[in-house]
C-alpha cells in the first residue's frame, strides 16, 4: 500500500528553511477559507504607523511580503505585536497571531525609516566642558540609523557638560551629557529665607555641591553652618 504524507510533514519539508516559525497549524487546514496576506502586510502597516506617531520627524515604513505558499485560515481577529526584544524602527520584525477560530503566527520583515533633526558637534569636547550655543548645531538626518538616545532639540544640550571627550561632527547622545550644578562646592552663594510678609538674604561659602533642588550646605560668614536648597545662580534656600 502507498504511504500518503500528511500536509504538515509535506510542509516542513518543502517550508522548513525558508520560515523558521511554525507553519503546520496554518497550512493542515484544507478545507476552510484562507487569510489574505495582502490585508495582514497592510495590518502590519497601519500597526506600524499607529506606534510611530509620536516619533520625531518624517517617517516611512515600508512592510516585507507574505510568504506567497503560505495558506493561512481565516481569523476572526489578527493581532500585530512587536516581538520580545524588537524595536520600532530600523531594520524590524513585525508578528501577527490568530487565536480563534485556528491559532497561527507569522512574521513579516519591515523598515521604519526616521528622518529628523538630531543634535551634532561644530568642534571638539572636552570632558566637563559646558556646551555653548556655538559648539553644536542642528543636522537633518536618518534617526533609525543612529544609536539610540540621540539628542534632538538644542536645549537639551546647550547649558550642560559632557561626560566624556566627543570629536567634532559626532551626534550627541542624551547619556554622555550631564546637568551642570546650581551650587559648586566653594562658590560663594546668596542664602535666602522667606516667611509670611519677610525675605531675607546673606553671602555665605558653599560647602557641598548640588544641582538644581538637592539639599546643599553653606557657612554662614559667622562661620554657622546651615542646609538649603540648591537654586539656579548660586542661592541656596534656608529654612528655619
Amino acid at each position: 500500500m502507498r504511504r500518503m504524507l500528511s500536509p504538515c510533514l509535506i510542509a516542513r519539508t518543502l517550508l522548513a528553511v525558508a520560515l523558521p516559525y511554525p507553519i503546520c497549524s496554518t497550512l493542515a487546514q484544507t478545507g476552510h477559507s484562507r487569510h489574505d496576506g495582502e490585508f495582514i502586510r497592510s495590518t502590519v502597516e497601519q500597526f506600524l504607523r499607529t506606534q510611530t506617531a509620536g516619533l520625531p520627524g518624517s517617517v516611512a515604513i515600508t512592510v516585507g511580503q507574505l510568504d506567497s505558499r503560505l495558506s493561512l485560515p481565516a481569523c476572526e481577529s489578527i493581532e500585530p505585536f512587536i516581538p520580545t526584544g524588537g524595536r520600532l524602527w530600523g531594520k524590524t520584525t513585525v508578528g501577527v497571531r490568530c487565536t480563534t477560530p485556528t491559532a497561527w503566527t507569522v512574521y513579516l520583515q519591515a523598515t521604519v525609516k526616521v528622518t529628523g533633526e538630531y543634535v551634532a558637534t561644530r568642534a571638539p569636547l572636552a570632558q566637563g566642558q559646558t556646551i555653548g550655543a556655538n559648539d553644536v548645531a542642528l543636522v537633518t538626518g536618518d534617526l533609525s540609523a543612529l544609536p539610540s538616545g540621540i539628542v534632538t532639540s538644542l536645549s537639551q544640550a546647550v547649558g550642560r557638560t559632557t561626560g566624556v571627550s566627543i570629536p567634532s561632527g559626532l551626534p550627541l547622545r542624551a547619556d554622555a551629557l550631564r546637568n551642570v550644578p546650581s551650587v559648586q562646592q566653594g562658590q560663594s552663594v546668596r542664602l535666602v529665607s522667606s516667611g509670611p510678609g519677610f525675605q531675607v538674604s546673606a553671602e555665605g561659602k558653599a560647602v557641598t555641591t548640588g544641582m538644581d533642588g538637592q539639599i546643599v550646605q553653606a557657612r554662614t560668614p559667622s562661620g554657622q553652618l546651615v542646609s538649603g536648597v540648591a537654586k539656579p545662580g548660586g542661592v541656596v534656600e534656608v529654612a528655619y
